[in-house]
């Protein structure tokens, strides 16, 4: 017996919802503070409530840092980088990377909400030859600059989307967000070096700081603090802000005003939204009930 499995159709741009991200992306990068958080926390909760269902329908995800990751996400794709959902490919884009790539679920509802791709296609997560994998394929999504999962890899990818852009003369600006458990790597830190000899000021590393990592908190498995510091000590212009206020956000992803790459530091609570996820460890990698799910998206319509 044959048995013919077929694989999904490739994943391509929606183009109305690429056009209208087009348009708003472009009136939130340049509005008031105040006006531009109130319509950025309005995409996170929405965002919030299609990682709960993706997560829900596949049986699958890490939840928890993808709640707590969320609001730098759209800061990021919405209100700061200039982003071609119809042509990802383009030169001149701003280039953005997750390095805490097994958060894959809140970067391909970020990613569908931009238009990248439908967002009908979220129900794919992590199912049999889907585009849509647990960690994120260049070659597969269009909007992921790199694949990453083996934790420690996507920043010093980033720091070469930097230097690349400075060798070239080019302008575009390279955003990448790490786990705060992520950069006891040393392979970051070799990043952030480099970044500091070269005077990568167009380079900006936001550390997702939760306090938690799969089965512990940050501190009891290997101690961070004093994390300013240690990033001003490579030579880093440095920015500690709270990671679910949009206004703060949007104003530490400006550029440089150092001639220095910048380090956000940004303190976040994992499981961040729904009240009996947040800050608690065993939602890491955990899939929510039915009835969970129901009254998480109860909390989220509030």
């Amino acid at each position: 017996m044959t048995i013919t499995v077929e694989s999904p159709a490739p994943l391509q741009a929606d183009e109305p919802a690429a056009e209208a991200y087009q348009r708003r992306s472009a009136q939130l990068r340049v509005a008031s503070p105040a006006d531009a958080a109130g319509e950025l926390a309005e995409i996170s909760t929405a965002i919030r409530r299609d990682i709960l269902t993706t997560i829900q329908a596949a049986g699958m995800g890490h939840v928890g840092g993808d709640l707590s990751v969320t609001d730098l996400l759209v800061t990021a794709l919405w209100g700061t980088l200039h982003m071609r959902p119809d042509d990802p490919a383009h030169p001149q884009r701003d280039r953005f990377v997750l390095s805490k790539g097994h958060c894959a679920a809140a970067l391909y509802s970020t990613l569908a909400s931009c238009g990248f791709f439908p967002r009908t296609r979220l129900n794919e997560f992590m199912a049999p030859l889907s585009p849509l994998n647990g960690h994120p394929a260049r070659l597969k999504v269009p909007g992921v600059e790199t694949n990453t999962g083996p934790l420690g890899h996507g920043f010093p990818v980033a720091t070469g989307c930097a230097l690349g852009a400075k060798l070239r003369g080019e302008t575009w600006r390279t955003i990448v967000i790490v786990g705060d458990g992520e950069i006891q790597e040393g392979s970051n830190w070799e990043a952030a070096m480099t970044a500091a000899h070269y005077g990568l000021d167009n380079l900006t590393a936001v550390v997702d700081r939760n306090r938690l990592q799969q089965g512990a908190r940050t501190e009891d498995t290997k101690s961070l603090e004093p994390l300013d510091a240690k990033w001003t000590s490579f030579g880093w212009e440095v920015r500690v802000i709270d990671g679910h206020d949009h206004q703060a956000i949007k104003a530490a992803y400006a550029p440089s005003t150092t001639g220095r790459p910048v380090a956000v530091i940004a303190n976040t609570v994992k499981g961040k939204g729904v009240s009996f996820m947040e800050d608690r460890v065993e939602w890491h990698h955990k899939v929510p009930s039915d009835e969970q799910v129901r009254l998480a998206l109860e909390e989220l319509n509030r």
